[in-house]
Formats: C-alpha cells, structure tokens, sequence
C-alpha cells in the first residue's frame, strides 16, 4: 500500500476540520492527493502497468469532482486545500 498508517493519521490532521474529522473534502483530497503522488512516481519506473494507470485516472476524477464540490460550496476552504497542496487551476 502506497500510505502507511502514519502518514495517513498525519494528513488527516491537518486538512481536519474539527476534533473527530476523517471524511470532509479536505481531508478525502489530501489522501487522494497523496495517492496520486504515489502513483505518479510509480509510472516512472512501470511505464507499462496499465491497470494502475487505469486506477489513477479514476483517482484523479474523483479528486475532480471533490474540487469542484468544495469550490462550489465553499470558495475560501477550496482555495485554502489547493494553495496547501499545492496543487495549480
């Protein structure tokens, strides 16, 4: 697995947002986020590993689609995850 335990409990924390947080937007970004980086390097090396390709296209629509959810909801919190994850429009 491309996350281990620790690394995901670091990213929930400080895309949280309360106390008891795992599930917000921001917090599903982050991970998916984390899983792209994963696979993104991966293909550097696996250049023919189509199944995981095909995986990381569905990752990165569902990214899409909680983006456009958290801009359309809440314009600051989606500019706040995007300048945090450093990810470009």
């Amino acid at each position: 697995m491309a996350l281990t335990i620790e690394s995901k409990t670091e990213l929930v924390e400080k895309f949280r947002t309360h106390e008891s947080d795992t599930g917000s937007p921001e917090v599903q970004i982050a991970l998916l986020t984390a899983r792209i980086t994963y696979l993104t390097e991966h293909f550097k090396t696996h250049a023919k590993d189509h199944h995981s390709r095909r995986g990381l296209l569905k990752l990165v629509s569902k990214r899409r689609g909680l983006l456009s959810y958290l801009k359309k909801v809440s314009l600051d919190r989606y500019r706040k995850v995007v300048a945090a994850l450093n990810l470009r429009k």
